[in-house]
């Protein structure tokens, strides 16, 4: 008996012994901030964060990988004491919300499948096999609801998902869960930032549009009697409803797919129903805004451009001003077009909504003689985008004939052309010059500046030699004089300090290597100043701790000009005077409007340090998307026809859709998707198929 208790208890003292060392060994430390964190957080484990549980998310934070309000499933107060311990502030979070992105549920798609007894739409979607298209609609078995675990999304009678906003965390799970991508994340930088890709659902209308408006969304509502709503989804990428309500040249409506049948659905005249709807009742609509991120922008120019610029960052969640050099802004809309097609008081109205959405303006102040891009800097703006229009607002400006620099060092070759001439004012010009473009008048300027000082002169052309069409002994005249050409390359960007430039970036268009040149002038050879971006230089950790983060001097700010990323149309291409890029005004003020919108998203881009750029498979001209090339069982409907006023009704022409119009021209809107769209005569087709004889077959 006792020697077995001696045994037992020795094996006790060995395995306790083992066990101090192995504590000792294989012990791991948490960090106390980690078990603090952890505590915090409400242990739901959702994922929303993106990463495995609360306890991960605890970590993340505590080394810095993610901020303090991360998490999806706690509220501000969460977040709040959670920064608390990490002995820092937090930034408005602007919500994501799970968003819908079909009209058509099961029961209303041409293509029905029996799921016999599955529950999870991705085992139907294996089970069926084959390309998911619109055609089939939205499956409606609800994993998108059974994947949320807020209980934010229900599914409807018509099999449709409904997101309850106030509940959605935007934790992405619904969007792990379909698998037709019909349910995405949404929020307001997102859908200002988004360029459509194949993998989208859009309608043909859509991607017809300059602006990418969700065409078929606002007829929906104005065909149910929401105006208001109606007028958010047009403004989500649309700042001149009234306006271009007007004077669209409606692309959308010739790719309406009603044209298959009869006349296209007014598209535009709608919009413009919405828009006056606004005005009639005398409330401003305005779309949804992100929050506050104190980043002030300048924009010069107040034509329709950097008005819808500046509309597009102020959504973003900055402060932007619009410095315009005339007493009012609007630029061309102002002066070009017809009373009786835009009265001045449908413009005034838009540009008060743009103002008000947080647009500070200030007229009669130019770039040049006002201000500068370096004075902007000190007086702490972070970002200046140009949008000063072409030849034609200048005109709108009355200016007189002398050169014109808007942007530091930079002038347009005609200018350059004039001042050379006996006829004008010489124009200073440095010892290195770029010039951009401009074919056989760019050799001839600059044998003619080489003759009034200017030292190094080089050449930027973006064709080959052989495509420049330059006669070779030109080329080696101009070469032999001192002037470099170069071929297949692009201005991608422009250095200056102060009041000057100093560089000029060029990029190989065929191996994307790029060069950086002294240059002191830059001269474009086109009828518009280019539309970059400037943003001040990144200071080293070295040069910040030698300036003790103490604000730089005006004569110290160095700065960069970037340009925006390309319209998807052109996405391929690069650098100035690109195919895309406006030679002078842009041709439609829709097309004024994206690029605006551009602007913007790569203004944002740039201040987050972020290099402005397309996603892949982003929709363009030559991408290959489904479509159909007849539609059946469709009733022809004939289109309503916009009342014309008399000379003592209006000073429009026009007198717009009465409410009975509107509603009627909406609901013949066929709800389309890439392949789907809605039968509206089910019936009479099956009447006909039935050979039954009535006057409708």
């Amino acid at each position: 008996m006792l020697p077995s208790v001696y045994i037992m208890g020795g094996l006790g003292l060995l395995v306790g012994l083992g066990l101090a060392i192995a504590s000792k060994i294989f012990y791991v430390y948490v960090d106390p901030l980690i078990l603090a964190i952890d505590d915090a957080l409400p242990g739901a484990n959702c994922g929303g964060c993106g990463l495995p549980g609360c306890s991960a998310n605890a970590e993340a934070i505590a080394a810095g990988r993610a901020a303090p309000n991360s998490c999806v499933a706690a509220g501000d107060e969460t977040a709040e004491a959670i920064a608390a311990l990490m002995g820092v502030s937090i930034e408005a979070k602007e919500p994501d919300i799970s968003k819908p992105g079909c009209t058509y549920g099961a029961e209303q798609a041409e293509t029905k499948y029996i799921y016999n007894g599955l529950k999870d739409c991705k085992a139907a979607s294996f089970l069926n096999g084959g390309m998911k298209v619109c055609n089939i609609g939205c499956l409606g078995l609800g994993s998108c609801k059974k994947a949320c675990r807020f209980d934010a999304i229900s599914i409807s009678p018509a099999g449709l998902p409904v997101i309850d906003e106030k509940k959605c965390t935007g934790c992405g799970a619904c969007e792990e869960a379909c698998p037709k991508n019909i349910i995405k994340l949404s929020s307001v930088t997102r859908r200002i930032m988004r360029e459509y890709t194949t993998s989208d659902c859009t309608t043909p209308c859509q991607r017809a549009c300059p602006a990418g408006i969700d065409i078929c969304e606002y007829i929906r509502h104005i065909s149910s009697g929401d105006y208001h709503q109606a007028l958010q989804i047009i403004k989500e990428r649309n700042p001149f409803p009234s306006v271009i309500g007007r004077i669209c040249p409606r692309p959308c409506e010739t790719e309406c797919r009603r044209n298959h049948i009869d006349e296209s659905v007014a598209i535009n005249f709608l919009k413009r129903f919405a828009a006056d709807y606004e005005r009639d009742t005398d409330k401003k609509v305005q779309p949804y805004k992100a929050p506050a991120t104190g980043k002030k922008v300048a924009v010069i120019g107040g034509g329709v451009h950097g008005l819808s610029a500046a509309f597009f960052i102020a959504r973003l969640g900055h402060e932007p001003t619009v410095f315009e050099a005339t007493p009012n802004a609007g630029g061309l809309l102002r002066t070009a077009i017809a009373r009786y097609r835009l009265p001045m008081e449908i413009l005034n109205w838009d540009v008060q909504g743009i103002l008000d959405i947080g647009v500070t303006l200030e007229t009669e102040k130019a770039l040049g003689k006002n201000f500068t891009i370096d004075s902007l800097f000190s007086n702490g703006f972070e970002s200046v985008f140009i949008a000063t229009g072409g030849w034609d607002s200048r005109q709108v400006r009355k200016s007189d004939s002398s050169p014109k620099q808007t942007v530091p060092g930079t002038f347009l070759l005609l200018d350059i052309i004039n001042s050379l001439s006996d006829k004008h004012d010489k124009t200073s010009l440095d010892q290195d010059m770029v010039i951009a473009g401009g074919g056989r008048l760019a050799l001839d300027t600059a044998k003619q500046c080489k003759k009034h000082g200017v030292k190094n002169i080089t050449i930027i052309y973006r064709q080959t030699r052989e495509e420049s069409q330059l006669d070779t002994r030109d080329i080696k005249e101009a070469e032999r004089e001192g002037i470099k050409l170069i071929f297949t390359a692009g201005i991608s960007r422009i250095s200056g300090q102060e009041k000057d430039i100093t560089h000029v970036e060029y990029v190989d268009i065929k191996t994307l290597s790029k060069n950086m040149i002294p240059a002191t002038n830059l001269i474009i050879a086109t009828g518009r100043f280019p539309e970059l971006i400037f943003i001040k230089q990144q200071t080293s950790r070295d040069e910040q701790s030698q300036t003790k983060n103490k604000r730089l001097n005006s004569g110290e700010i160095k700065w960069d000009g970037i340009l925006p990323y390309k319209h998807p149309m052109w996405h391929d291409e690069t650098g100035l005077l690109a195919n895309g890029d406006a030679p002078t005004d842009f041709s439609s003020a829709v097309k004024a409007i994206n690029a605006g919108r551009i602007a913007a998203a790569s203004i944002h881009q740039i201040m987050y340090g972020i290099s402005p750029a397309l996603p892949d498979h982003v929709i363009s001209r030559e991408s290959v998307i489904q479509n159909v090339d007849r539609l059946e069982k469709v009733q022809v409907t004939p289109r309503q026809i916009m009342p014309l006023a008399s000379n003592t009704e209006t000073a429009e022409i026009e007198k717009g859709f009465t409410e009975d119009m509107a509603k009627a021209e909406a609901a013949r809107c066929l709800e389309c998707g890439l392949i789907c769209y809605n039968k509206q005569s089910q019936g009479i087709s099956e009447c006909c198929e039935s050979n039954v004889s009535t006057p409708e077959c």
